[in-house]
């Protein structure tokens, strides 16, 4: 292992064991507070299966990346290249998604009572556990063709067409169905990304006319601390905005794939750091702005 490979190896092993605690840490609370019967909020179910598509990322790409960088070889077979990278464009999918539906519920949740998102609150309520289990039935079904571009890298023969991650082997191909399947991978992205930009700035707008409202009314008696659904709203604004910075630079490192060598050591691993950065800072923005969230899991 050379003195890059350790530096490499070091820098992945922090995101990947705080994200890793930071995710099953904000899991485990929130499934203590469904099993004890405690009062949840309506987003609690979206962030479970936040968090637990953030560790399928976490663990699908960070640990296979780490062990290639330390010198260890052929620890997959095809069929386990096959499975990881399934898991982690599943993952990595449901996340996106999953960030998308919060903002948007939060977006109904916080809306006054003469807006029209208001006659959506009851039924948003009621359609948030089957939305969750269509994410990932959609994300499933939408990368059922990923096993068959992913290959063990002593498979792959047409080495002008791959990305090599020194463990496995992508296939790149703009032949057939690929491009098809693409422009349905962007149309999805360009959707979500809309819907969380329109429910940030709704957010945003509506945050500002309460605080407007609460400082004309109670001009000598504002609170030192804000509201739960404040607090909440704010802690979803910063977790998207954080969301659409690492997704960019995400998309940016793919964009080099086609520009540069498909297999240059510097560009595989830059990848492999941006896709974690998202999963491992989510669940400690929440935990740092949502007071509700840190005092189980800090104090006693």
């Amino acid at each position: 292992m050379t003195s890059m490979d350790l530096k490499f190896v070091i820098l992945l092993i922090f995101p990947i064991v705080i994200g890793s605690l930071g995710n099953f840490s904000l899991l485990c609370h929130f499934i203590f507070l469904y099993f004890s019967g405690c009062s949840t909020r309506s987003t609690d179910l979206i962030l479970r299966h936040l968090t637990v598509a953030n560790l399928l990322v976490i663990l699908s790409r960070g640990i296979p990346e780490t062990m290639a960088a330390a010198g260890v070889e052929d620890f997959l077979s095809n069929v386990g290249c096959k499975l990881v990278f399934y898991v982690l464009i599943v993952g990595k999918g449901v996340s996106f998604s999953a960030t998308c539906l919060l903002s948007v519920c939060q977006a109904i949740t916080i809306s006054p009572r003469s807006s029209r998102l208001a006659e959506l609150k009851v039924k948003a309520l009621k359609y948030i556990g089957p939305c969750c289990i269509l994410l990932w039935l959609l994300h499933m079904l939408l990368n059922f063709r990923v096993p068959m571009l992913v290959s063990d890298k002593w498979s792959s023969r047409n080495m002008a067409n791959i990305i090599d991650y020194q463990y496995c082997s992508a296939i790149i191909s703009g032949k057939g169905n690929t491009w098809f399947f693409t422009v349905l991978s962007l149309s999805h992205d360009i959707l979500c990304l809309k819907l969380m930009i329109w429910s940030s700035g709704s957010m945003v707008f509506m945050l500002y006319r309460h605080k407007q409202r609460t400082q004309h009314i109670h001009r000598h008696k504002i609170s030192s601390r804000s509201s739960a659904e404040t607090r909440a709203s704010q802690s979803i604004l910063i977790l998207v905005c954080a969301f659409v910075s690492f997704y960019t630079l995400t998309s940016f490192t793919y964009f080099l794939f086609s520009v540069y060598d498909k297999s240059a050591w510097w560009l595989v691993n830059t990848s492999a750091l941006t896709i974690v950065c998202f999963p491992t800072a989510s669940p400690f923005i929440l935990m740092t702005r949502e007071q509700c969230v840190c005092r189980p899991l800090w104090r006693k």
